[in-house]
């Protein structure tokens, strides 16, 4: 009973560094919430081969509270750009569908494999990134705008995270402010963490990887972490405004660079 008390404070503690993490670079908080459900997950016993996709769907469904409650506190600021999120949502939706799907495919280790991989690679962009690394003055459209919209929902389906990593990275490549960018991110979020969350429900109905779990989404820890994530996601978001550009996109990568060594070692020497 001891030990899982003990878990459930850190479970508590993960959602509130989740929601701090969603509101400060708009990425939903699923980067906190994986690895660290993952962990908790393995240290309760359950180390299966659908352990890593429990704590990829429940973190796409406590993305649903954080990056609603993300996007509000940002937008009574005026930086949520509203006309990319309306353009970007239907692609996105599309491509995070099509991810849950191919999801199921894929072993435990290929996805912590996959999110340490990816997370590392985009901490480099934002560590050595400079402001006049440009890719274009504005946000793509037409079949670019598809193509993307489609890969970030996809890679966000199978990492478990709100589309921010990416979506920040290239809006700031396309010309926007990082605050700007942040901001907007978090709406991205909604786009990927509703679909994707059923898409995981649906697609592992009937697996027995995590007790109380529907699908691949685990209820206990969808509640403890939504609940804490929900009130601390405006802290993050006013922090965010008040932090100079530079820093915020240091520690930003500083994020990314630890959480992607952690998962790459585990994928190669876990069992």
């Amino acid at each position: 009973m001891e030990e899982f008390g003990v878990l459930i404070i850190a479970l508590a503690l993960t959602g509130a560094l989740a929601g701090l993490v969603a509101g400060l670079f708009g990425i939903g908080g699923g980067i906190v919430m994986v690895p660290a459900m993952y962990y908790v997950f393995q240290t309760l016993g359950y180390d299966g081969d659908r352990t890593m996709h429990v704590a990829v769907g429940t973190s796409l469904a406590v993305i649903v509270a954080t990056s609603l409650r993300s996007v509000s506190a940002h937008a009574k600021k005026g930086a949520v750009d509203f006309d990319v999120l309306k353009a970007w949502a239907p692609f996105i939706v599309i491509g995070t569908l099509i991810g849950t799907v191919v999801a199921d495919y894929i072993p435990s280790r290929g996805l912590t494999g996959l999110f340490g991989g990816m997370a590392l690679l985009l901490s480099l962009q934002f560590f050595f990134g400079r402001p006049n690394w440009r890719l274009a003055d504005e946000m793509p459209g037409g079949l670019p705008r598809i193509a993307l919209g489609h890969t970030i929902g996809g890679l966000s389906a199978l990492m478990g995270i709100g589309g921010g990593v990416m979506g920040v990275t290239l809006m700031t490549l396309c010309g926007k402010t990082i605050h700007r960018a942040v901001a907007t991110s978090a709406g991205f979020g909604v786009a990927i963490g509703a679909p994707g969350a059923i898409g995981y429900i649906l697609n592992g109905w009937g697996s027995d990887a995590v007790p109380m779990s529907l699908g691949y989404v685990n209820l206990p820890g969808f509640a403890l972490l939504a609940g804490c994530a929900f009130f601390v996601a405006p802290l993050g978001a006013h922090l965010a405004h008040s932090l100079p550009e530079k820093n915020l996109k240091r520690l930003f990568a500083v994020g990314l660079a630890i959480v992607g060594v952690m998962l790459l070692r585990e994928a190669v020497i876990g069992a």
